[in-house]
């Protein structure tokens, strides 16, 4: 029998079971949609990484206050930072190129009638050239007008919208901040939340304001700092450890009483977390797209059984066992590459449906998309293959005996 003949034959067999088709094809158009919508995420999630990288600057360094250790027991006090530890680091630190001190606190800010809370952040000129920032409306405060303690605000991207107004129309306008007027004069551009932190809703002002007028402490949450380009980053992190451990105080031996961390090293760890989820979600798909192949397997040797006198008298009238062999294969191909071509479309709308909905960000895989087809196509030969050996192996006299 001519190849194209057979494959009508295959076709027109099921046309006849539509329903059954389908049913048939639903473990496949599971497994295929799962694996492109997973990967998607995936996929999304590292470009997200990558981003969140490259915003937060790939030399900054960041430097917190912790709890020295003693044989992997925490001591009871918490180190803290201060104000005396960012001025020996910038003097001293020859490898960095920007040293920034971030004073914080929760605080309510009211404009007119609207109050919200806020993290005010106490923070030098250079913050934005650290944290690679820039400005969509107005200024930063100089370091002239840091020493003069000016009452000048510096807010994130999402503070007008908390306050109520555009964000052209706030640069100008005064906040009130534990009673004192600053007045804003520029707009942060966003950045996105970063763990349980969202950058977009603090507001800046300037150190001196912070310590002396607003805070009264000198106490910092964080140093951040930039190693010079050309300098490798364990070289500043060493320089930093040196500095920080003798304004410490820190015995020789004795583990820090601080933290030295990187963005990056934190991005990485969200990253690996991401990836270990992907590949338990891509091993459940997979395992769909195992069973759709045994359901498969199970549907066509059930068809073989049924049509075992069709298989006789077309093995009577001539027909060889690799034409029989080759219907039934070209059957398990069809049903899977329909059901994995249904599993392309759903999946490509699921991921849509996610980033839509949840605001995930996600990114459709061209590869992810051709190796879910042809994967598709494997599992129709491999499992197609038993049923169409079994039914090429019948032997004509009982198949046409066969009730």
């Amino acid at each position: 029998m001519l190849i194209g003949e057979t494959i009508r034959v295959a076709l027109a067999s099921i046309r006849a079971n539509k329903l059954r088709a389908l049913l048939t094809m639903l473990g496949v158009i599971i497994g295929v949609a799962a694996v492109i919508t997973v990967v998607a995420m995936g996929t999304g999630a590292q470009k997200a990484v990558e981003d969140r990288i490259n915003s937060l600057g790939a030399n900054l360094v960041l430097v917190t206050g912790g709890q020295s250790m003693s044989r992997g027991v925490a001591g009871q006090n918490r180190s803290a930072l201060y104000v005396s530890d960012y001025e020996a680091v910038r003097r001293e630190v020859a490898s960095v190129s920007e040293v920034v001190p971030e004073l914080e606190s929760g605080q309510q800010v009211q404009l007119g009638n609207t109050n919200i809370r806020s993290s005010i952040v106490g923070t030098t000129a250079n913050y934005i050239v650290a944290r690679n920032y820039t400005l969509t409306h107005g200024r930063m405060f100089t370091d002239g007008e840091d020493a003069a303690r000016k009452l000048y605000a510096v807010v994130g991207a999402d503070v007008p919208k908390m306050l109520g107004v555009n964000d052209a129309a706030l640069v100008g306008q005064e906040i009130l901040i534990r009673k004192l007027r600053f007045e804003v004069i520029g707009v942060l551009s966003p950045k996105g939340a970063q763990g349980w932190q969202n950058p977009d809703e603090q507001i800046l002002i300037p150190l001196a304001s912070a310590r002396y007028r607003v805070f009264g402490t000198d106490r910092l949450r964080t140093i951040a700092l930039v190693v010079r380009d050309g300098v490798p980053m364990e070289r500043g992190i060493v320089e930093i450890e040196r500095v920080m451990r003798r304004e410490h105080k820190m015995r020789v031996g004795a583990s820090n009483d601080f933290s030295i961390v990187t963005p990056k090293e934190f991005l990485a760890t969200q990253q690996q977390t991401s990836e270990t989820f992907s590949l338990l979600l891509l091993s459940i798909a997979g395992v769909s797209l195992l069973v759709g192949g045994i359901g498969i397997m199970n549907i066509m040797l059930v068809s073989v059984t049924e049509r075992t006198k069709e298989i006789g008298i077309r093995k009577s009238l001539g027909a060889t066992k690799a034409t029989i062999m080759g219907q039934f294969l070209i059957e398990a191909l069809v049903l899977c590459l329909a059901g994995g071509l249904i599993g392309i479309v759903l999946g490509w709308g699921a991921s849509s449906l996610v980033a839509q909905k949840l605001g995930w960000n996600t990114v459709i895989s061209p590869v992810a998309v051709g190796v879910a087809f042809a994967f598709s196509a494997l599992v129709g030969l491999f499992f197609g293959l038993w049923p169409a050996r079994r039914a090429a192996r019948l032997d004509p006299i009982q198949a046409l005996r066969y009730e």
